[in-house]
């Protein structure tokens, strides 16, 4: 089979017709109103407890789509919207194919491969049936403030030609109840999108980029509002081909600082702009800076250096 790639959809190079892209727009009926979050996952088992509760809040529709997780990811999107009571807002699929790691293993693998960033992400949107979203990330938390903010937007974008911007915070655990806050990066990423023709996933150096037209409007939310979990113990850098380039990266300022806070905090050291934060007994270490720590911290956050939209990458 040929892949195409047309105003209706794309084909993929391999022949999985069940997996073809249909743009959702050109289906009868269209979109409907509303907005959904779209989290492409793998493994995330230990953070959708707390990504999914706020989200299914704020969000008219939260779409999982799982990528081969070993460590019981769907059940526990499943087990956690129903602990939530909002079951009725979560649509749970699967992507069964290998995705090319950035860097190196993306730039390598044809746009129009099943195996590619930039497919996987056309067909993960494909799936969605509101006019506006917004890419997630499984490890991706709202504060209070955030769920509020984002809540508010939810139900105001659906009509609009605007572009999200959500700052996010690293936010490294080291156990339950101790953790450590990256505040020394400034970082809005684009993350809310309305859907539509001028608004898919291309192929771009090291990884996918969703295409903009030159003269939309983008709305930068406070900071504040959400944190990135990263965990000590964990592989934090398995998604690149080679997590070291994340030193080098002249490209990406956010993963360049990654890297840096990571691995100083395995070495035992504490980078500027980087709060060491305990816990209460009794309470998680990330309900404590989402529901506490983060929304009595005083305002305007002291926030690090400011990145440019070139360093503003989308993974």
């Amino acid at each position: 089979m040929t892949a195409h790639s047309g105003p209706t959809g794309i084909t993929n190079l391999e022949g999985h017709a069940e997996f073809d892209i249909t743009w959702p727009w050109t289906r009868p009926g269209g979109l409907r109103a509303g907005s959904t979050a779209v989290l492409r996952v793998k493994d995330e088992a230990p953070s959708l407890p707390f990504v999914l509760p706020p989200l299914l809040r704020a969000m008219d529709h939260v779409l999982v789509v799982d990528n081969g997780s070993t460590d019981g990811t769907p059940d526990v999107a499943r087990e956690t919207a129903a602990k939530a009571g909002r079951t009725d807002k979560l649509t749970l699929t699967s992507y069964p194919f290998e995705v090319a790691r950035a860097g190196a293993e993306h730039l390598a693998q044809h746009e129009l491969s099943v195996h590619s960033l930039s497919y996987f992400y056309n067909w993960c949107f494909s799936q969605v049936e509101t006019r506006y979203s917004w890419k997630w990330d499984g490890d991706m938390v709202l504060t209070t403030e955030g769920e509020t903010s984002i809540g508010d937007l939810a139900w105001q974008v659906g009509d609009v030609q605007s572009i999200i911007r959500v700052p996010r915070h690293g936010l490294y655990l080291d156990g339950d109840r101790h953790g450590y806050l990256d505040l020394g990066l400034r970082n809005a990423e684009e993350w809310g999108y309305p859907m539509g023709p001028d608004f898919v996933f291309t192929k771009a150096f090291e990884w996918e980029v969703r295409t903009t037209p030159e003269h939309v409007r983008s709305i930068g939310l406070p900071h504040g509002l959400c944190v990135e979990l990263k965990y000590l113990d964990g592989d934090e850098f398995a998604h690149w081909t080679d997590p070291a380039s994340f030193a080098t990266s002249f490209r990406n300022k956010r993963k360049r600082r990654e890297w840096a806070v990571f691995n100083a905090l395995k070495e035992g050291t504490v980078l500027p702009g980087v709060h060491e934060i305990h816990a209460p007994d009794g309470v998680h270490i990330v309900d404590h800076v989402t529901h506490d720590w983060l929304p009595r911290a005083p305002r305007p956050l002291d926030v690090g250096s400011i990145v440019t939209s070139d360093d503003a990458a989308p993974r």
